[in-house]
């Protein structure tokens, strides 16, 4: 199955399937060349890096996203195709990742998404109302710094390691991540 086709299986919009074909191609071309991810067929890169954060969506918040250590690509810039209403910072410190998501965001051609070759503890830009985090394991108190007061940090797999400045909320049905609110400093 394609990436087209298995997109589409999911009910996306047009631009959304079109966005995300550019950008799940180009990681296929890449992972032949650097490892992105463990999944190699279409399908299964559908699943995993799309479908799988989905149910996050309506968690997202207007206005901007920060995505923790990158990668390849996901939930940050599976998020940036699906949502036209949020910017997308995409931090990534190591060089062949950061070249991989620079060219991923241009040939989605989503206005609003950069890719930063920051760390977490390096950026310097503005505060977002939305953090991702995939398959890293950092303290939540390290990422607090880049959270509003109020704002959400969605953690995809792995466990977070404890940290002041942030209450878990409660999961909803289907989320296959662990949500965190920024308390008031």
């Amino acid at each position: 199955m394609s990436h087209r086709t298995a997109l589409e299986s999911l009910g996306l919009q047009a631009l959304a399937v079109q966005r995300l074909v550019a950008y799940l191609d180009v990681l296929a071309h890449w992972g032949s060349r650097i490892n992105l991810t463990g999944v190699s067929t279409d399908e299964d890169r559908v699943r995993v890096l799309v479908a799988s954060v989905l149910p996050a969506l309506p968690l997202l918040r207007p206005g901007r996203l920060i995505d923790v250590g990158s990668g390849n690509g996901s939930p940050g810039l599976v998020f940036a195709a699906l949502c036209d209403e949020i910017e997308v910072t995409l931090l990534e410190p190591r060089l062949k990742r950061w070249a991989f998501l620079r060219e991923a965001a241009r040939v989605m051609q989503r206005p609003g998404v950069s890719a930063r070759r920051d760390r977490h503890d390096t950026y310097s830009g503005p505060q977002a109302q939305t953090v991702t985090l995939r398959a890293l394991r950092l303290p939540l108190g390290k990422l607090a710094p880049l959270v509003q007061d109020g704002g959400r940090l969605l953690v995809f797999g792995g466990q977070p390691e404890p940290g002041e400045g942030f209450a878990e909320e409660p999961a909803a049905g289907g989320l296959t991540c662990r949500v965190f609110r920024r308390c008031s400093t």
